[in-house]
């Protein structure tokens, strides 16, 4: 792809609004969250869990002290690959104590497997407890932002709490990471979406950032902060439905209270209001993706080819 970011502000927030006609394919309806589990599914060896190495799994907005992230802790007991988190892991403000007295009890026996990603809860205590309990796998301290590699496939953790404008110190360190890598397949995730049919609908505050990474034909994008699961047709730089953009997905489902779409975005392709992760299953040129919800047998799935 070759499309940079033309579109100003007050043109991407009237795209988001809805001005683009793009054919919809029928949504699932709210779906009421499983009753608490009785007790912890048993957790497999780490060895087990580390094994296959081309899947990521994961979601954001995870730990309230609620019965949430315990159910979907246990799905990932069951899930081997790399785990992500897109941001509120845990609340209310992210302070090493919050992630200690309840996320680490739940997601956090998947830690030495998560590649985490921060919120703007973990902000509302300056980030230093998602650091310091993140350690080394957070990446640089006090950043926020870095990559990886998942089988043959760049990964990108991003920071929507950090400098996302064009001069900032993020945006360079993308431009140079993208300009360097010999990665034909490319993913990331962070936690404010870019679109959304939630209360956060489409800011803009990440376009700077969609466009480079449309730039360099990145194949999905995966945020959190609006409680729900919602998946979205590929959209460009104006948040525009378009076969040269960008799928994305919003997996604010980590077990948090969950919410209600507001104002659905047309590009909108399915949602459901109950906890769950996101499997992305990477292959080499391809990838695969799976809602894995705490109700057996919903979830949704697809396929597609990287770009």
């Amino acid at each position: 792809m070759a499309v940079l970011c033309a579109a100003g502000l007050a043109g991407l927030l009237q795209a988001c609004g809805g001005t683009s006609v793009v054919p919809v394919t029928p949504v699932t309806p709210d779906v009421t969250p499983a009753a608490p589990l009785s007790a912890p599914t048993p957790v497999p060896p780490a060895s087990s869990l580390l094994v296959q190495n081309n899947v990521l799994v994961g979601a954001g907005d995870i730990d309230d002290c609620g019965p949430g992230a315990e159910q979907t802790a246990a799905l990932l007991d069951g899930i081997a690959g790399t785990v992500f988190t897109a941001g509120d892991n845990a609340y209310n403000t992210g302070t090493l104590q919050e992630y200690m007295t309840c996320y680490d009890k739940r997601w956090g026996r998947h830690k030495l497997r998560t590649r985490p990603a921060p919120g703007n809860h973990e902000y509302e205590s300056g980030g230093s407890g998602y650091f310091a309990y993140y350690g080394d796998a957070a990446g640089p301290p006090g950043v926020g932002y870095y990559s990886y590699e998942v089988g043959e496939w760049l990964i990108l953790s991003l920071n929507s709490s950090a400098g996302v404008g064009q001069n900032s110190e993020q945006m360079r360190w993308l431009r140079q990471t993208l300009g360097v890598t010999r990665h034909r397949c490319i993913g990331a995730y962070w936690h404010e979406p870019f679109v959304s049919s939630g209360a956060s609908r489409c800011t803009g505050r990440m376009r700077y950032i969609w466009a480079l990474l449309q730039q360099y034909g990145a194949d999905w994008v995966v945020a959190g902060h609006d409680h729900f699961y919602e998946r979205f047709a590929p959209v460009d730089e104006r948040g525009v439905a378009s076969a040269t953009g960008i799928r994305s997905f919003v997996a604010g489902t980590g077990g948090a209270a969950l919410q209600s779409a507001a104002a659905i975005n047309p590009a909108s392709q399915f949602r459901a209001r109950i906890w769950g992760v996101l499997k992305l299953t990477l292959d080499p040129g391809s990838y695969d993706w799976q809602f894995v919800s705490v109700s057996p047998g919903f979830g949704d799935r697809g396929h597609q080819s990287c770009d």
